[in-house]
């Protein structure tokens, strides 16, 4: 599969100033594939060391801090000579090993010429707790599971080269309308998890994809115990299992007293903030303002969380194939299409998405470009109505807004309506 994360990992490679890299995403998003493929496609060899499945790793690091020492025996450990420039070395699992994770600062300081790339499961929650974290001497990328268009373009090559060559104000024909929307509703079900991927594109079998979405949300729930530290765990069940009825709610917004009756922050904070580094919530701020910047204007005790995965969110939200694909209205038809904009728009943007609500007014998400600022409504149908924000246009007249439905790409006079197979090029297309 094309990973669009490839094209970061390409121009970090060139960069004279390049730090090691850290991957951070949740587990199974393809972190391990992608270091290996960019070692494989980039470099004349890549070494791979796992310090979850080799134990004896650790004690390299707990008894060296001189890089050359260390290339010296991962060269021995590998039977295959480490160059500067020509080989990637890959640590996978590196949260198990604090020690390796410190000695990255270490490479930059005295060994730069050699390239380094980091990964490791839940990582985002263990940086926060480790004193030997390297800050500012790493390099970070996020890792996603697969966005719309890497999932066309693994499903369908042909359609996929029609999609990157869709441009600004392009009238888009109905035949390559209706089958980008058919491939939406795919998606929507099958999400971007690459295991998910991988077996819709062998097997076409959709109870094989539930089958592997129930593990994935068990095998996520497992590392809550795991791998939680020193914040309760099972706060951190309590908090991903409530997600689907918080956005349920009519306003979404995320109440801890849906959790547990009686609930309060003070409860489940540190669940919630556990459950967003480790990539497996989005959170999204409402703002007081719609106004540059965003980040001044936050309530930062008034928040939505969505799961990082939709397909994962259909899956736990038990909403049936035939309701997406027969185009039916079902009660969770509009937070899932919500999760859905929310995981497209994520890394498009410098400023992540916020939204605001105030009164009777709800705009779904609010962007920030530069010093402008976009209104974005996401509707899970062809339906028109939108009244508080056609109101809010009409009243304020901002330079963008824009409607992500399934009607056709145009403009209709104070918005412009986008499908929602396009939100990923939406930064193109403004």
């Amino acid at each position: 599969m094309k990973r669009n994360a490839m094209e970061a990992l390409k121009t970090w490679k060139d960069d004279p100033e390049r730090k090691p890299m850290v991957l951070r995403g949740a587990r199974q998003v393809g972190k391990t594939w992608l270091m290996k493929e960019f070692g494989q496609n980039y470099y004349d060899n890549f070494v791979y060391f796992n310090f979850d499945e080799e134990d004896e790793l650790k004690s390299i690091f707990k008894t060296n801090k001189n890089p050359a020492r260390i290339i010296e025996l991962l060269s021995m450990i590998s039977g295959s000579k480490i160059q500067p420039s020509e080989t990637l070395i890959i640590f996978d699992e590196i949260q198990e090993c604090p020690e390796a994770l410190n000695t990255l600062k270490y490479f930059k300081e005295k060994a730069n010429e050699y390239h380094v790339i980091a990964a490791g499961s839940l990582l985002g929650t263990l940086l926060a707790q480790l004193k030997t974290y390297p800050v500012g001497m790493v390099n970070l990328l996020d890792v996603f599971p697969l966005t719309f268009d890497e999932f066309l373009n693994a499903t369908d090559p042909s359609l996929y080269d029609f999609y990157i060559s869709i441009k600004k104000d392009q009238h888009i024909e109905e035949i390559f309308h209706n089958r980008l929307t058919d491939a939406y509703n795919i998606y929507l079900i099958i999400g971007g998890m690459p295991e998910c991927v991988a077996s819709w594109i062998k097997y076409k079998d959709p109870s094989k994809i539930s089958k592997i979405q129930h593990e994935l949300v068990e095998i996520y729930e497992n590392d809550f115990s795991k791998h939680s530290g020193k914040v309760n765990s099972g706060r951190i069940l309590m908090v991903f299992r409530s997600i689907v009825s918080q956005l349920s709610k009519p306003n979404e917004k995320f109440m801890y007293g849906a959790v547990r009756e009686g609930g309060r922050a003070r409860d489940f904070e540190e669940a919630i903030e556990w459950l967003v580094s480790a990539g497996m919530l989005n959170r999204v701020y409402n703002v007081s303002k719609m106004e540059h910047p965003l980040s001044a204007f936050d309530k930062l005790d008034q928040f939505k969380l969505f799961v990082f995965d939709t397909g994962l969110l259909k899956h736990m939200a038990g909403i049936d194939n035939t309701a997406i694909l027969l185009k039916s209205d079902y009660q969770f038809k509009g937070p899932l299409t919500e999760n859905y904009v929310l995981q497209q728009l994520r890394g498009q943007f410098p400023v992540e998405p916020r939204y605001y609500v105030d009164k009777s007014l709800e705009i779904d998400f609010v962007l920030q470009i530069g010093m402008e600022i976009i209104l974005v409504e996401a509707k899970g149908g062809e339906n028109k109505s939108a009244p508080s924000f056609k109101k809010y246009l009409a009243e304020h007249h901002p330079t963008n807004a824009i409607r992500f439905s399934k009607r056709r790409y145009r403009n209709d006079g104070a918005f412009t309506n986008i499908p929602l197979y396009l939100v990923g090029k939406v930064k193109d297309l403004l």
